[in-house]
């Protein structure tokens, strides 16, 4: 690595730091109804007025995780309807067709989730209408979900005696109005300050510099390609000297893409395409709006806990993950593939297939690092096109859990749980009950952890081993072998962990992977959320422990030490068989054939 990579890397961390601190104590203040100054909350509650809801009425959490299901299950009602009819509804300037069934609820169910797995071209299959009603609407109503149940879990560890853990409607109302709302304004002026497009004017059509000479498909009178005696289909030459180039309202999506942690891109390309990422500002200002809000909320959590050291705590396991795995997958992306030296390459570009020039090896490794870190779909670059070791970075930061900094409010919950599994992994070692932020941790709690824990691993293997099983999976993968299987497990990986990226070998667009993808992004999301609430109730309804001698410390470097490892060890032995069957072997073919 250079020293400009260097400096981007540690003004990267410093920015995230900077930026995250004060917004975290901001989310603190929403989570407290008192704090909020008058003028601030007529908004909100003209939107309680409208919706018929008193903001003062708290839920157990039983209430609060049917809320959740209902509102969602709902969302994806109306996003799977605006799909079916788009091609009846304004907006639509192409003249786009129904999204057919297997695909819209493929897609409704991904953008519920917070996951924007995304099976279909933006551009070629999405109205500005859906785009804008259905798509966007869902990254910021899906972002803030994950925020009101890390609100509630924090509730949990606040309170004493209590039987409830806040309302949904006034978290989730509030996560939009004073967070994504605003941050996201701001962040498309931006956006569009580099050259990132929105508009509302209908698809250009251009002159081109060259003319472009392709062959045409040769039909016959009922529209049939025409083959010869064995079956080749016929072609014939033709020349074109205009090119469609697809416009839209892009940034206003791009913005809560990145600060929601959602991912979906307006465009196929995603965050390669000129019109989505423009310029290697927007490029790393995208990078930093990933981690914003996931940083914040630890600090969020600290704040509320009463001891800032304990979001410290939870920040600093995420960032040494972040760290060690980045460096690795930069390392592997600035070595070269010794497949394409051998026909001539320059060994120095390192691995730029699959990569746009204006970003390059390190801020495609870094962006690559950071999407799957968090459970952020957005892509720079083909993941497919990663070298073995650059390729399994991504996959395991989804796998763990997506921990790292994690997504919107997914992040901080998920790492509380490996928090909770590893107080009581301190306990075991020392037989003492085990203890977190002075409540007991006991059997209940760990057995809402562990379905937590579990649930996401149980999706992808299974799913991954059926997919390579059935003739309906394996025949959407392109790349037979070691590399086939890695896309099928990636692709689950994605789903179930709401993330959304992919090694774009894999033809998901068919009716199995539209399914079984669907099936694993709901029940990777709501599978951990409900136990998740479980937890936040069961605590909550506890009473607070004073510190002893023998409580374990959370807030100093052991306790850093044993979550991280808890983290690791947990996706470490659940994965490894798998990826040894994938990248592993891919990387021994590649660099040691003999």
């Amino acid at each position: 690595m250079l020293t400009r990579d260097y400096a981007m890397l540690a003004s990267y961390a410093g920015l995230l730091v900077v930026l995250a601190w004060p917004l975290g104590i901001w989310i603190a203040r929403l989570a407290r109804p008192e704090s909020l100054p008058r003028a601030a909350a007529f908004a909100e509650h003209s939107c309680y007025a409208l919706a018929g809801i008193d903001p003062k009425r708290e839920m157990a959490w039983r209430e609060y995780a049917l809320t959740v299901l209902i509102f969602n299950a709902l969302g994806a009602l109306a996003v799977y309807a605006l799909e079916r009819l788009q091609a009846q509804l304004p907006l639509n300037p192409a003249q786009m067709a129904a999204v057919p069934p297997d695909l819209a609820f493929n897609t409704a169910i991904s953008f519920v989730t917070n996951t924007n797995w995304q099976a279909y071209s933006g551009e070629s299959a999405m109205s500005y209408l859906t785009q804008m009603l259905a798509l966007t609407v869902q990254n910021f109503l899906s972002a803030a979900t994950g925020i009101a149940v890390a609100l509630a879990l924090i509730r949990g560890f606040m309170r004493k005696s209590a039987a409830t853990i806040g309302n949904f409607w006034v978290d989730m109302t509030r996560a939009v109005l004073y967070v994504l709302l605003p941050l996201s304004f701001i962040f498309a002026l931006v956006l569009v300050s580099q050259g990132a497009v929105q508009t509302f004017e209908p698809y250009a059509t251009v002159t081109t510099l060259e003319p472009t000479h392709y062959d045409n498909p040769r039909l016959d009178a009922s529209g049939q390609p025409v083959t010869d005696a064995q079956g080749t289909a016929q072609t014939d030459p033709a020349v074109t000297t205009t090119q469609t180039i697809a416009l839209g309202p892009v940034a206003s999506q791009e913005s809560i893409k990145m600060l929601g942690t959602n991912g979906g891109g307006f465009f196929n390309a995603n965050s390669a395409h000129p019109f989505e990422n423009p310029t290697p500002l927007s490029n790393f200002l995208q990078m930093l709006s990933i981690f914003l809000i996931p940083a914040a909320l630890c600090f969020t959590f600290g704040r509320l806990v009463g001891d800032e050291r304990q979001g410290w705590a939870i920040f600093a396991a995420m960032a040494l993950i972040f760290v060690a795995m980045a460096a690795v997958c930069i390392a592997s992306e600035i070595d070269s593939n010794p497949l394409l030296n051998a026909l001539g390459a320059d060994a120095q570009s390192g691995n730029m297939e699959g990569k746009e020039v204006r970003f390059g090896p390190v801020a495609s490794a870094l962006f690559a690092a950071i999407t799957t870190g968090a459970s952020c779909g957005a892509v720079n670059a083909m993941h497919d096109s990663f070298l073995p070791l650059g390729g399994l970075v991504p996959m395991w930061l989804i796998q763990i859990g997506e921990v790292v900094f994690g997504g919107v409010g997914s992040g901080l919950y998920g790492m509380l749980v490996y928090a909770l599994l590893a107080v009581f992994i301190a306990g075991l070692m020392i037989g003492r009950t085990p203890e977190y932020l002075g409540k007991k941790i006991e059997s209940y709690e760990m057995k809402m952890t562990s379905i937590a824990i579990l649930v996401t691993p149980l999706l992808v293997l299974i799913l991954s081993a059926l997919a390579a099983s059935l003739e309906a999976g394996r025949g959407a993968v392109g790349n037979p072998g070691a590399h086939g299987f890695s896309e099928i497990l990636y692709a689950f990986s994605s789903a179930a962990n709401n993330n959304g990226s992919a090694f774009g070998g894999l033809s998901a667009n068919t009716p199995f992977y539209n399914v079984a993808l669907a099936v694993a992004m709901w029940f990777g999301r709501f599978g951990i959320i409900v136990p998740v609430l479980a937890i936040a109730g069961s605590l909550a309804a506890k009473k607070r422990l004073e510190v002893t001698a023998g409580t374990l410390p959370t807030h100093g470097a052991l306790f850093v030490i044993l979550l991280v490892s808890s983290v690791v060890l947990v996706g470490a032995l659940t994965y490894i068989p798998a990826l040894a069957l994938g990248p592993v072997v891919e990387h021994l073919q590649l660099f040691h054939p003999s």
